[in-house]
Parts: structure tokens; sequence; C-alpha cells
């Protein structure tokens, strides 16, 4: 077992549409159905692999490309050091006052390690002043305990 991060800063309204964020589903829609609906699926297939984007669902990062991995760790406590540095780093511009606070920063770096260390994802977001939304994951590989079936991105 071992540990992806990933992350993602940009504008908030891109974290919000949806249909990027979501896989496409398993098998494409009749080709009789819906033109708009076949036209989703298109989107998806083309759009949901190569954007960085963070999906819905912390497991399907294992579903994007390797280029989108920003570290791996077999140990759930480096990976926890490297979220503390992502967290550390943009803190300052965190929307919120409450999540500046070095306090609350060390106590989800220790959740987020003690949940790693079981096998769980782990995904965080803050808002920064202006538009902008930073995405912070930690995603358990080899096997995935929400979707073991995921193979590492990084083969």
């Amino acid at each position: 077992m071992h540990h992806h991060g990933y992350a993602w800063l940009g504008e908030k309204k891109t974290f919000d549409h949806e249909s990027i964020r979501r896989p496409p589903p398993e098998h494409p829609p009749p080709m009789e159905g819906d033109e708009a609906l076949r036209e989703r699926y298109r989107q998806a297939v083309a759009d949901f692999p190569a954007t960085g984007v963070p999906p819905i669902q912390t497991a399907h990062w294992l579903t994007k490309p390797a280029s989108v991995v920003r570290g791996t760790w077999e140990e759930p406590k480096d990976a926890g050091e490297w979220l503390g540095r992502q967290l550390a780093e943009l803190a300052p511009r965190f929307a919120s006052g409450a999540d500046r606070q070095a306090p609350r920063l060390a106590l989800a770096v220790k959740a987020a390690v003690e949940r790693l260390a079981w096998g769980g994802d782990v995904s965080l977001g803050h808002y920064l002043s202006g538009t902008v939304f930073h995405s912070v994951a930690l995603v358990t590989c080899s096997p995935n305990r929400s979707c073991p079936e995921l193979p590492c991105p990084l083969g």
C-alpha cells in the first residue's frame, strides 16, 4: 500500500462545473437516444481524464494521468508532511481566518495521517481570497479501500 498526493488551484467556477469532475459512465448511451446525452458522454470521455480538476469521488484521482500525481509515499507520516507543506504554503491566503490557524492545520494533518494508516483517503478544500479554490488530496493506492479495482496510475 502507498499514497499519492494531488493538488489543484483554480477558479471556483471551474471546480463547480460538475460534469468535468465525474468520470464517464461505463457504457455509452444508445445511438438512438438523446443527442444531448450522447454529447455529454463524449465531453466526459474527453474532459475527465485530461483535466486536473478534482473528481467528485476522491478515489477517482487514480483514474487521472500519472502526470497529475504530485508525490508518492509508502508511509502515511511522509504523506502527511507533504500535506502540511501544501496547507502551510497557502494558509495565509485562505478566506477563512479560522482555517489559517496553525493548531487547526496541525490537527488536519494529524487526522489525515491517521486516516491513511487504515487505508482511507483524504480530501481538503479551501476558498482563497477572490474566486480561487484550493484542493489537496491524499489517495491510498494498491488497493484503494473504496475502489479496490482501480489500478495504480504509476503502473
